[in-house]
């Protein structure tokens, strides 16, 4: 229950304090191409219930018919905004009204397409869905966007046995300290 108030709170503040910054994005996510500002995709929430996360879009509209879930570094697919966006996780914004509706939360392993559930054991996934999913997680705070499906399946698993609200405070800062770092490189 802290928990679920403590993400309400945040999210609710966090989209006070970023309204002038999306309202900037969804601008030049429509100069930059035709389409829908917000890409909806349906994903897997807490006990398996699916719901729709809210993003940026971040690529051609006729693009995501792929059955792929997963990008690649120069996919053709992604807009030129786009790249701006997923390189700075600016992109993910919009998910701060999945946390404050309650399908997510500001800290938990990240949410899942249903197609993804071939890389988990039974019981994996099941543990997995026990608790809401997040903006950010364990996975994203120490390895950030790297493609090692048991890495992130370790981490996800052992944020679950962890999970704190200073265990996600941590994170948070974690998260801040790693895209300050990619920011900083690219």
């Amino acid at each position: 229950m802290i928990k679920r108030l403590f993400d309400f709170v945040c999210s609710f503040f966090l989209i006070i304090i970023f309204s002038p910054a999306m309202i900037l994005i969804a601008l030049f996510v429509k100069i930059d191409s035709q389409g829908p500002i917000i890409f909806l995709q349906k994903r897997v929430g807490r006990y398996g219930s699916p719901f729709y996360i809210y993003k940026f879009r971040t690529m051609y509209t006729n693009m995501y018919s792929s059955n792929s879930y997963k990008t690649l570094e120069n996919d053709i697919r992604i807009t030129k905004f786009g790249r701006v966006l997923r390189r700075t996780s600016l992109d993910e914004i919009p998910q701060l009204l999945n946390v404050l509706l309650g399908d997510m939360s500001l800290v938990g392993p990240r949410p899942n397409v249903y197609e993804q559930k071939a890389n988990y054991t039974k019981e994996e996934w099941s543990i997995r869905n026990s608790v809401r999913p997040g903006i950010t997680g364990l996975a994203q705070a120490k390895i950030r966007s790297a493609s090692d499906p048991l890495e992130r399946t370790r981490l996800d698993l052992l944020y679950i046995e962890r999970h704190s609200l200073f265990f996600d405070i941590k994170i948070i800062f974690l998260t801040l300290k790693q895209l300050f770092i990619i920011k900083n490189v690219n």
